[in-house]
């Protein structure tokens, strides 16, 4: 969660300092979410992610030097520098790539569910997608069709209360979004987005029921981004209060960082060592993304699409 955080804040500055171009979209806040849910994974398990897909690269094992390195938009990053900050993709991961388009990743993922159902091969795939997604017509297809097909996904909406400006009571009728499993004859579980504790014992039973055999889930993680929708973003739509709030009575790396303690797993110098460590990884990777070369325009056209075999 760390890691995730001071990624993000990284990126954050050297967007500041004009180092990095057009946009981004900053799940600060919400690291207890990705980190929760990816904890059960295994490298062969997939996912699909969304514009505000940083974590979960991170949380799937994505280096940060070619995260960087991409958002720099670099030849040593994932996408060769084509992609950037929304189209982060790491297939040796079973990190299918973020999308642009929201609720776009939904039937993505419940189309590799049905690879991993008819090869058997034992995969699982877990779609992240923000609150605003739930009101596609793509999120209500594909949760029908993974449940008519018994397939191997997990829906994982994180919802941070707001899509852009618009919050989730004024745009959906349902009070939790978990409630719409219902429908779509598969489980609908809420947890606090906050507790990476949570948010891991609830993905724990999703993953085993879905390599049963026995279909998807539904997981909403009631989370807050600390951030605006994206760097444009003034958050007028939000009260100073409400912000704070969250930022001091519920960050999910404080909260967990005390659980830590609580149980003697670390103690306040082990928690400083860590943070220490992931400053200096990050200093590197941006770093290493800075030195890396530019793309040469006689390439263009290449690597725009597939990488050939």
């Amino acid at each position: 969660m760390h890691l995730i955080r001071q990624f993000e804040e990284g990126a954050e500055d050297s967007y500041m300092r004009g180092l990095i171009h057009g946009t981004m979209h900053l799940s600060i806040g919400q690291e207890a979410s990705a980190v929760g849910i990816c904890l059960g994974l295994t490298d062969d398990d997939q996912i699909t992610s969304t514009h505000r897909g940083h974590g979960h690269s991170i949380a799937k094992g994505a280096d940060v030097k070619r995260m960087f390195a991409e958002f720099f938009g670099k030849t040593t990053g994932y996408c060769r520098g084509r992609g950037g900050s929304m189209h982060i993709a790491d297939v040796s991961k079973g990190n299918l790539g973020a999308n642009g388009i929201v609720g776009g990743g939904i039937p993505i993922a419940v189309g590799a569910a049905l690879t991993a159902k008819k090869l058997s091969t034992g995969r699982v795939v877990v779609s992240f997608f923000g609150d605003g997604a739930n009101n596609e017509g793509a999120f209500h297809e594909a949760l029908n069709m993974a449940a008519i097909w018994k397939l191997p996904v997990i829906f994982v909406c994180e919802n941070n209360g707001y899509g852009m400006s618009t919050s989730v009571e004024r745009a959906t009728a349902v009070p939790n979004i978990a409630d719409r499993a219902s429908a779509y004859a598969m489980p609908g579980v809420i947890v606090d987005g906050n507790s990476v504790s949570d948010v891991a014992e609830a993905a724990d039973a999703a993953i085993a029921r879905a390599r049963r055999g026995e279909g998807p889930t539904l997981i909403e993680c009631k989370t807050y981004r600390y951030r605006g929708h994206s760097k444009s973003d003034r958050n007028r739509y939000r009260s100073k209060q409400e912000i704070d709030e969250w930022m001091n009575e519920r960050d999910p790396i404080r909260r967990f960082e005390a659980e830590l303690v609580e149980f003697g797993i670390l103690d306040e110098a082990g928690i400083g060592a860590i943070r220490d460590s992931v400053r200096a990884e990050i200093a590197e990777a941006i770093a290493f993304a800075k030195e890396s070369p530019a793309p040469d325009i006689a390439n263009l056209e290449k690597y725009v699409y597939t990488e050939p075999a």
